[in-house]
C-alpha cells in the first residue's frame, strides 16, 4: 500500500509525526507532502497568485509554500513517482474539526483533495482543551488511530466520501467507545476577531475561537467530543440542501421571473 501524509500544521508539526507512525503500522511506502509553515483555517483554497516552492525534506518527504490542497494536488501528479497512492491520511490535526468547523478545516480539505483525485482519504484530528490548558493527548490518537483505520479500511466507504476521525482529549484509558457521527451544528457562533495595537499605533486584528460549548443532540460529533467518545463522521462535498429544493422547484422552476414590487 503506498499512503500520502499531510496536514495544515506543517511539516515539523508534533501531529504529522503521530500520523507518520500510524501510517508505518500498514506500509513501507510512506510519503510526507505538507505545507512549510501552518496553514490552519486554509479549508480548500489552492494557491493561484504565487508560485509554490518545493523544498526535500528527506526520502519521500517534501515541504511546499502552498496549503494542504496544493500539497495533495502537486504530490499525486507531480512528486511522487509511479503509481498513484492508494491512501490519503491528513493530520494529526493540532486540536478538533468538528461540526462547521470542517468547512474552515485545511486537515479535511487535505482529505477532499485525496478523495478528488480518486484515493481513498481520511483526517485525524487530535481535541484539545477539555482539560489543561496546553497539554495535547496525542498519545489518544496514537493509540487508537491504527486500529480504527484499519477497521475503516476493512469496511470500506464510498468513493465520494471522506471519513473525519476526532480523538477525544482524553487519555488513551478514559477512552471507552467509538460512535459514527452525523456533522453536528453549534447553537451559538464561536469564531471571533480581536482588535489589538502595534508598537507604531496601527490597528490590527487576531482571529481566535471562544471555548464555550454548545448543548448538541446525540448522535453528532460534538457531542460524542463532549462525553470522550471517538467521533467518525462520513462528510461529502454535496452540499445542495434537498428538501429546499424539492419545496422551492415548484415555485421558483419554469419561467425567469420579471423584477416587480414585493409587496407592501
Amino acid at each position: 500500500m503506498r499512503i500520502l501524509c499531510t496536514n495544515d500544521d506543517g511539516i515539523h508539526a508534533e501531529g504529522l509525526a503521530v500520523l507518520e507512525r500510524i501510517a508505518a503500522h500498514f506500509s513501507e511506502d510512506v510519503w510526507v507532502i505538507a505545507p512549510e509553515s501552518e496553514q490552519s483555517g486554509a479549508s480548500r483554497s489552492l494557491t493561484l497568485s504565487a508560485p509554490i516552492r518545493v523544498r526535500k525534506d528527506g526520502p519521500k518527504r517534501f515541504a511546499l509554500s502552498g496549503t494542504p490542497t496544493d500539497c495533495v494536488l502537486i504530490g499525486v501528479q507531480n512528486l511522487i513517482p509511479g503509481p498513484a497512492p492508494d491512501l490519503v491520511l491528513s493530520g494529526v490535526n493540532r486540536g478538533q474539526n468538528l461540526a462547521e468547523d470542517v468547512t474552515y478545516s485545511g486537515t479535511i480539505a487535505g482529505a477532499l483533495q485525496g478523495m478528488q483525485l480518486g484515493i481513498a482519504s481520511l483526517a485525524f484530528s487530535q481535541a484539545k482543551g477539555f482539560r489543561a490548558a496546553g497539554s495535547i493527548a496525542w498519545g489518544t490518537a496514537e493509540a487508537f488511530g491504527p486500529g480504527i483505520l484499519q477497521r475503516l479500511l476493512e469496511i470500506g466507504w464510498p468513493a465520494d466520501v471522506v471519513m473525519n476521525v476526532n480523538f477525544p482529549d482524553r487519555d488513551p484509558a478514559d477512552v471507552r467507545a467509538v460512535e459514527v457521527t452525523e456533522q453536528g451544528l453549534r447553537d451559538h457562533h464561536i469564531a471571533f476577531a480581536e482588535m489589538r495595537t502595534d508598537l507604531r499605533g496601527q490597528d490590527y486584528y487576531w482571529i481566535g475561537f471562544k471555548g464555550t460549548l454548545s448543548d448538541p443532540p446525540e448522535g453528532t460529533d460534538l457531542r460524542a467530543i463532549y462525553e470522550g467518545r471517538i467521533s467518525v463522521t462520513p462528510l461529502h462535498t454535496g452540499l445542495t440542501h434537498a428538501p429546499t429544493r424539492r419545496a422551492m422547484s415548484g415555485l421558483l422552476g419554469g419561467a425567469p421571473p420579471r423584477f416587480g414590487p414585493l409587496g407592501p
